[in-house]
């Protein structure tokens, strides 16, 4: 049976994944910093048997420190987690608080991850992070965004050459249907993922369920380390 902690599970794509591995049998840790998040998702997932839920924030060394302790063996880490609100800001309009907020959720929250966790894998372990297009397609509004998301990448990079065997990759979703698109575009969401699904080669915008599958591949495929994963409809085309 696979272990698999994610981080940032209790929605979205995080919370996709937990249950394709689920269906799959696998023993899955939510972690998360809201209790009643967490309580919501358990709830979604039907309480699974071997569901379990963890509130830390991994933000904080010493919370993603004792989270470990709590967890023993993994096989996977995967984060999914993102504080992103107020980081879509013009540029005379960006707040350093928001910033570092987002910094500090999309960047070193992965980081202490890695850091605390890369321990509890075995050598055919892996770790998976979500960064997204916004690294190489950047809005107006998105350079926070954009500068944290090369950052992630740059990340995985490393740490597939400083953890090995162990092997780190990245899942770059494109335009999905998920919550953050309330942040972003208010009440102007849906006319937005209209307009770009008809501009995207893949005629639509993706799915929670598109990210999972995409994640599912980087933690099974032993082969593929150091890896940036676009998943984003052929938006790095058009």
């Amino acid at each position: 049976m696979e272990r698999v902690l994610i981080a940032g599970g209790s929605s979205g794509m995080g919370l996709a994944l937990a249950g394709r591995l689920l269906r799959e049998d696998c023993a899955v840790t939510i972690v998360g910093r809201s209790p009643e998040r967490l309580a919501a998702a358990r709830a979604q997932l039907a309480a699974a048997p071997q569901l379990r839920t963890i509130a830390a924030d991994i933000t904080l060394e010493d919370q993603v420190a004792g989270l470990f302790e709590q967890c023993g063996p993994l096989d996977h880490i995967v984060c999914t987690a993102a504080d992103l609100e107020g980081a879509y800001r013009l540029l005379p309009e960006i707040d350093v608080a928001a910033m570092r907020k987002a910094m500090d959720s999309k960047l070193l929250g992965p980081l202490l991850l890695a850091k605390y966790g890369a321990a509890a894998l075995p050598a055919s372990g892996s770790i998976t992070y979500t960064s997204g297009i916004a690294y190489c397609r950047p809005m107006a509004r998105g350079s926070v965004v954009a500068a944290i998301n090369g950052g992630l990448n740059s990340l995985a990079y490393a740490l597939a050459v400083e953890l090995a065997p162990v092997r780190v990759n990245a899942v770059s979703p494109g335009w999905v249907e998920t919550p953050i698109w309330e942040l972003v575009a208010g009440d102007a969401k849906a006319g937005m993922l209209e307009a770009m699904a008809n501009r995207l080669p893949a005629g639509r915008i993706g799915h929670s369920d598109d990210i999972a599958d995409a994640i599912c591949f980087l933690m099974r495929n032993r082969f593929t380390t150091g890896t940036i994963l676009h998943v984003d409809g052929g938006h790095r085309l058009v």
